[in-house]
């Protein structure tokens, strides 16, 4: 089959273009890992009601409007499916219910988010430390929430909203380690921007303050270690000059989002850094085209923005590719009647602050710790390949084997490019990503051959 646009993501950026794209009389497919949708924001969001519903938030709950709104717009919805190859022309190779096949569009919108960044320590890998997300996930798609000694260690405005959901459900928390530095210059700078959004500001003042109140809050610590024989039973830290030590069952770590690049990192096109938070984004013009034509990208996945302001990108995203397909149509004049580009910027305005307040950690990585979890490759590994060699993380690739994992270095790739670049005395802008190549998730050999001589489809 050919479409006149595939979509892939069915969170708030993809459903937003598939319904402007609908409205325009295109051919929509939208292609998402999830049983429904939602994306990671709303997951969940058509079954859950009661408690769970409430503890979660009105903004949750926002998106069960735009999920029914997306259900009856007409678009194809393939759900639990999987992208694992994506050609220009555009041919994209998928797999559902372990069948593989392929489709045709004139146009593809990456829509698919971000991920949490993975901050290596010691003990990351024992089992009993996930991250927030994770947890998260847990809480949206079962109801379920972490039990025994729980702790929580990160930065940013996704631990202390699951902190504040968890213990809205009486779930328990042993302690949150904040690992969050004092504002500094650049945050303040940012602030009066952010007062355009009061009612944002408002609520992650009030989730800090309650947790402040609950008398759970450690700051002030450094380096933190999860300790355990075969799983996690303990966490060190040393704080005023001493080392401290506590039982734990669960940790939870967060240290930020990132956008998913891989796609665009694999289809070749130019990628641009992101100075406040480290990270690569797609270089995109005024509608979320990148450089390669017929390729746009809306939502997180271009930068990150929250769940509003990936609402709004996709509805732009679906006038510019409207406007792809049919040169007539008028672009502008709907995005001006619509009011896209204010509302945009007030969705956003929250962000730079944000960024600013919350930087990526920049401690050094141990020696010892597991930094690629798929070839258990440690930092030291890394190390000494990254002294003899060019500073770049493919040679740490063909050295070590990190990053050709069936995670293609989503988990390891930015904590390479850091220690390369710590390695050689540069900035991590200076070094490039890993070189991404197909399949961008794991496919089985019997998928591939089920597929025999395909047709054209371009």
């Amino acid at each position: 089959m050919k479409y006149d646009v595939v979509v892939i993501g069915a969170g708030p950026a993809g459903m937003s273009a598939a319904i402007r794209l609908r409205k325009n009389g295109s051919s929509v497919a939208v292609i998402d890992e999830q049983p429904a949708p939602g994306g990671q924001i709303w997951r969940g969001v058509e079954r859950n009601s009661g408690p769970v519903a409430e503890a979660l938030g009105t903004d949750y709950r926002k998106g069960a409007a735009l999920v029914q709104t997306f259900r009856a717009c007409g678009a194809d919805y393939m759900p639990e499916t999987q992208v694992w190859q994506i050609e220009e022309g555009w041919n994209l190779f998928l797999t559902s219910g372990g069948r593989a096949r392929r489709i045709g569009a004139r146009v593809v919108l990456l829509a698919n988010g971000a991920q949490e960044r993975p901050v290596p320590f010691p003990g990351w890998t024992l089992p009993g430390v996930m991250t927030v997300g994770a947890a998260q996930i847990l809480l949206k798609s079962g109801g379920m929430l972490p039990q025994g000694d729980v702790w929580i260690a990160g930065a940013g405005p996704l631990p202390l909203l699951y902190a504040t959901q968890l213990l809205g459900l009486e779930g328990r928390i042993a302690g949150f380690l904040d690992t969050s530095r004092k504002p500094g210059i650049a945050a303040l700078t940012k602030l009066s921007g952010a007062w355009r959004d009061i009612p944002g500001l408002l609520k992650g003042a009030r989730w800090l303050r309650d947790l402040r109140k609950s008398g759970k809050m450690v700051r002030g610590f450094h380096d933190l270690h999860a300790v355990g024989d075969g799983r996690l039973q303990y966490l060190e830290w040393q704080s005023a000059g001493e080392r401290r030590k506590v039982k734990v069952d669960v940790l939870l770590v967060h240290e930020g989002v990132v956008p998913r690049i891989h796609e665009t990192m694999a289809l070749g096109c130019a990628h641009e850094w992101n100075e406040l938070q480290n990270y690569f984004t797609p270089r995109l013009d005024g509608w979320g085209e990148t450089s390669k034509a017929g390729l746009f990208v809306a939502g997180d996945a271009g930068g990150i923005g929250g769940w509003l302001a990936a609402t709004l990108s996709g509805e732009i995203g679906g006038l510019g590719i409207a406007k792809h397909l049919d040169a007539s149509f008028d672009a502008e004049g709907e995005r001006h009647k619509a009011g896209l580009d204010k509302r945009l910027a007030s969705a956003r305005a929250l962000r730079p602050f944000l960024d600013a307040l919350y930087p990526p950690p920049t401690a050094s990585i141990a020696d010892e710790v597991i930094v690629c979890r798929c070839e258990e490759v440690t930092a030291a590994q890394i190390r000494s390949v990254a002294k003899v060699s060019a500073p770049d993380p493919n040679a740490v690739k063909a050295a070590t084997r990190c990053g050709m994992g069936p995670c293609q270095g989503r988990q390891c790739g930015y904590s390479v490019q850091a220690l390369v670049a710590e390695t050689h005395g540069i900035p991590p802008r200076d070094v490039s990503f890993f070189n991404i190549r197909p399949p961008l998730k794991p496919v089985t050999l019997g998928e591939i051959a089920a597929l025999g001589d395909l047709e054209d489809v371009s």
